[in-house]
């Protein structure tokens, strides 16, 4: 710790911080542009000069380092007159039309050229312009009003991890500028809007939306991926009109994927179902509440009489919060029924009934950092855990070494030191050989089970690599991604996967998909809990249960099965939606829709991927007559007779689930009892590889407009390695038809060394790829 005295106070702070950080901790403001706490340092604004003792000159704060002893006067006369200095030519050619700025009333510069700016400008010659730069759908510019902090350069290369942004020429010439015929194409694009101090960069959804002081500020929580980052929603007139992130450090820090920042724009769009509908004769009615309550209470009375409790179902997104699925669940139980699932897109099953607890991350996610070993399982990681894959970027410049078995790879703009391509029907053997060099590297001994499974395996070299990277850390990780839990030998890829940890003494995590893959465990939500046990999802499809309830999602987009499980759907005697939006696919197979309201109109709970829950308030009125979906559910088990369904607050609600807010993540846990089994043999028939595409992941952001005219939201086309495509004689660039048993997509060919051999990657949670039904399984591919 060194000594130092800042305007006549006396503080202690660590060696290497430099003058920047030791003034916040005394609470001495110091004027800056271009520094930023998360960033590199620049100290090209020169704005933060503050004086130092025998220094002949003023020094920038954020790029001088502290020494012992050393004295600091941050509001000194010298100081001040430097600073105002730098005002003075940061304004020489800024366009002076902050009435007509969309900064205006939150822009740095205003704030501080009030009290370090001039009356009046010296400069009378003509000022520079800059031509605006197409930065795609999400960011747009005004660069005249650009000061060159370059806090969005260092932005793009440091924290999103590709350098898309630079700055060009010399001199008052300098400009900030993407690279040739290039737009911004980073799923974290909106953070240099958050980033820029001026009116450079802006928000191109929101761009005249409102006035800063017009818009009211309400804290609330993600409902999109795993993490759960802290949002700040801005409201006027009842209406979402723009979306920031709300510091957290053990969350999302102070950044939003775009994903969360941009998809509010959905809230309000046309496909918003704003009244109970009932289909009379063909033909959809807008009805009542009462009425559409009255007929989803009488039907499912009607078949629990005629078919039994197990002819009713219940599904749900897992996207829908805790306090939905904790009474959907005790909605079907109190019928008799234990058909309820929020898995939609899981096709294994085996370890139900098995699992200690519910999958989790196990680790904060602020551990991340302290990690020096990580091992990636089945994960898209990039774009399915934009802030996360973050987290682990930033660690990789620390040391942290990663590696990662999938079957396509894109680029995950992070280090990786070990990287195997395997097809999907060939990971669990890729796992089991990892067991197996592992436990030689450790000179550990194997169980009965796994040495049986491991006897007959041939170590690869990259399974060899991956198991010395893993034997030589302090600090492991294994994570299960996306496609590993949805792959259809999932319970098998867990217990190897475990086994490796085991070796390792690393900590097992499962990512997880969506805001709730937590929460809907913790709920209830599954089949195998509770004294009433039921049907999975995909048994409940597979036995053509009678009547469905569907809670926030679409089945064809939303579930493993596709279309399959449309049709199944579409038999039932009875299907009541509960969605925020209608569909085309809804519309066709349910009887009746309850519009429920989006996480801005409701009050709930999100639990993340580290067991944190994350309660919310509606920031905005229900549209229409929606309402809750919690208050919804509470209504229709009234009527239906059931008891301890006389909830008056959603803090009753939660109240049945008290320990889940405690803190307490004794009930999440990743082991399992299941045994190892024998190894699948890899299939020799072509297979699909199925991503879900980060904007194609849930109804909101399906519905975004912003999100669905950038560079992920593109039509799926079908990409192959090379080698693949030359042996089934395809010609890259042409179109081709992907068939499964269940149907077929006609899609363009490309190319993509990052796929597998044998396979074929091709998006899910797209109309134009629905109809081939499974994610998974054998395909054929022919030119068209």
């Amino acid at each position: 710790m060194l000594e130092i005295e800042i305007d006549g106070k006396q503080l202690q702070v660590p060696d290497g911080s430099t003058v920047m950080e030791a003034a916040t901790k005394v609470g001495a403001y110091v004027p800056h542009f271009c520094y930023h706490k998360k960033l590199s340092i620049a100290a090209n604004c020169r704005m933060c000069l503050v004086q130092v003792e025998k220094a002949p000159k003023p020094l920038p704060a954020c790029a001088t380092p502290v020494t012992n002893g050393m004295k600091v006067w941050t509001h000194s006369e010298q100081a001040v007159k430097a600073q105002k200095g730098v005002m003075e030519f940061l304004l020489i050619n800024h366009p002076l039309d902050c009435p007509i700025c969309d900064q205006g009333g939150e822009c740095q510069l205003q704030d501080l050229s009030v009290g370090y700016g001039g009356t009046e400008s010296r400069y009378q010659e003509e000022k520079r312009v800059v031509g605006n730069k197409d930065l795609g759908p999400l960011v747009s510019t005004d660069m005249t009003r650009c000061i060159n902090c370059t806090r969005c350069v260092r932005f793009t290369s440091e924290i999103a991890g590709l350098m898309e942004l630079g700055q060009a020429f010399r001199g008052e010439h300098a400009e900030i500028m993407p690279f040739v015929e290039k737009t911004i194409e980073t799923e974290l694009s909106g953070n240099i809007i958050d980033l820029c101090p001026v009116g450079a960069l802006t928000s191109k959804p929101f761009r005249f939306g409102a006035r800063a002081w017009e818009l009211s500020r309400r804290k609330s929580v993600s409902p999109h991926d795993s993490l759960g980052s802290n949002l700040v929603v801005q409201v006027k007139h009842d209406t979402v009109k723009r979306v920031l992130p709300l510091e957290n450090e053990a969350v999302n820090e102070c950044w939003l994927s775009d994903k969360d920042r941009f998809s509010y724009d959905a809230l309000n769009s046309a496909d918003r179902l704003t009244r109970p509908m009932l289909k009379q004769g063909g033909n959809w009615i807008e009805t009542d509440w009462q009425t559409a309550i009255e007929y989803v209470a009488n039907g499912l009375k009607s078949i629990k009489a005629d078919h039994g409790a197990e002819a009713i179902g219940a599904l749900a997104s897992p996207h829908s919060t805790l306090e939905e699925l904790n009474l959907l669940q005790s909605l079907v139980r109190g019928l008799g029924s234990g058909n309820v699932d929020f898995r939609l897109r899981q096709s294994d099953f085996s370890l139900d009934g098995q699992r200690a607890g519910a999958p989790w991350l196990g680790m904060p996610v602020a551990d991340i950092g302290s990690l020096d070993r990580l091992f990636i399982v089945g994960s898209f990681f990039r774009k399915d855990h934009p802030l996360i894959a973050q987290r682990v970027r930033q660690a990789a410049k620390r040391g942290l070494k990663i590696s990662a078995v999938n079957p396509a790879f894109d680029d995950w703009q992070l280090n990786l030191t070990n990287k195997a391509i395997v097809a999907p029907s060939g990971i669990p053997a890729f796992l089991a050989s990892v067991v197996k060099a592992l436990a030689a590297e450790k000179e550990l001994s194997l169980s009965g089970p796994a040495a049986d499974v491991c006897s007959g395996l041939d170590v690869s070299e990259s399974a060899l690599a991956i198991a010395r990277s893993l034997a030589s850390g302090r600090k492991t990780a294994v994570w299960l991604g996306n496609f590993a839990v949805q792959h259809e030998q999932a319970g098998l890829i867990h217990v190897l996967a475990s086994e490796v940890a085991r070796l390792a003494g690393a900590k097992l995590g499962v990512i997880g998909e969506a805001a709730n893959s937590v929460g809907g465990y913790l709920a209830g939500a599954v089949p195998f809990v509770g004294d009433v046990k039921g049907k999975n999802v995909s048994e409940m499809l597979a036995s053509k249960i009678k009547a469905y309830l569907l809670l926030g999602f679409e089945p064809s987009l939303d579930m493993a099965a596709g279309a399959t499980a449309l049709s199944s759907i579409r038999e039932a005697e009875m299907v009541a939606a509960l969605s925020p939006f209608k569909s085309a696919e809804l519309m066709e197979v349910a009887d009746v829709l309850l519009p429920i309201a989006p996480f801005t109109e409701t009050a709930g709970t999100f639990v993340n991927c580290e067991g944190r829950a994350q309660s919310f308030f509606p920031v905005v009125k229900s549209l229409g007559e929606s309402r809750p979906g919690w208050k919804a559910l509470r209504v229709l088990g009234s009527t239906l007779g059931l008891s301890d369904f006389s909830f008056e607050t959603v803090e009753d609600v939660r109240a049945l689930m008290a320990p889940v807010f405690s803190g307490d993540v004794s009930g999440l846990s990743n082991d399992v009892g299941a045994k190892l089994e024998k190894l699948p043999g890899k299939s020799a028939a072509i297979e699909r590889v199925a991503d879900v595409p980060i904007y194609f992941a849930d109804p909101i952001a399906r519905r975004a407009a912003p999100l669905q005219q950038t560079v992920d939201a593109t039509a799926p086309v079908a990409r192959m390695n090379p080698r693949t495509a030359d042996a089934l004689g395809l010609k890259v660039g042409g179109k081709v038809k992907v068939s499964s048993a269940a149907g077929s997509a006609v899609v363009a060919l490309v190319e993509d060394a990052g796929v597998a051999e044998g396979c074929v990657r091709l998006a899910a949670a797209h109309s134009s790829t629905a109809q081939l039904g499974s994610w998974h399984g054998e395909i054929s591919v022919e030119q068209v």
